[in-house]
Formats: C-alpha cells, structure tokens, sequence
C-alpha cells in the first residue's frame, strides 16, 4: 500500500472517549488505551482528521498525529502486552 504510517494518539474528554476511538478504529489498529496506528492512505487520512475534529473540543482535548512516510522508519519497542495486533516489528 501507497500511502502513510500514522500513529495517533488522544486524550479527550470521557464523555467523546469511545466516539474518537470508534472513528480512529475506522481508519487505523487500536494499540493501547488512547493509541492507534498503522497505514493510510492521504486521503484516507484527511478523512480520519476531519471526522475527529467533528467530535473532539478545541477547548478541552488534544489529538496528536505522528506521520511517517513508510512504516520501516518506524522502530517500535513493547513491553508488556499488546491490545492490538501489529504485522510487523523492527528489532
């Protein structure tokens, strides 16, 4: 696939938790409490950030999009267990 490495991360208010989870699950693999990535297309992604911003408050919450032009710039490391599947690790 063409396209991008997006992490996302988020911290909003409890009451549009589950609403900006559900939309990121759309797009991207829930990987931990607040954390979601893997590829996607630009428009793909467009999409993502314009379907957060219709639910997550300016004023009161915060989502970061960590962009990466391919996934093998990416070197991950875990600890623990992992909530979501990923199909690659760079050791």
């Amino acid at each position: 696939m063409s396209g991008l490495y997006v992490i996302m991360a988020y911290d909003v208010n409890v009451k549009r938790v589950n609403k900006v989870l559900k939309i990121g699950r759309k797009y991207l693999t829930w990987i931990q409490n607040s954390l979601l990535e893997g590829e996607i297309t630009e428009a793909k992604f467009v999409k993502l950030k314009l379907e957060v911003q219709k639910k997550a408050k300016k004023e009161e919450d915060s989502v970061c999009y960590y962009v990466l032009r391919e996934r093998k710039w990416l070197k991950k490391e875990n600890y623990g267990i992992e909530k979501g599947e990923t199909d690659f690790l760079i050791e």
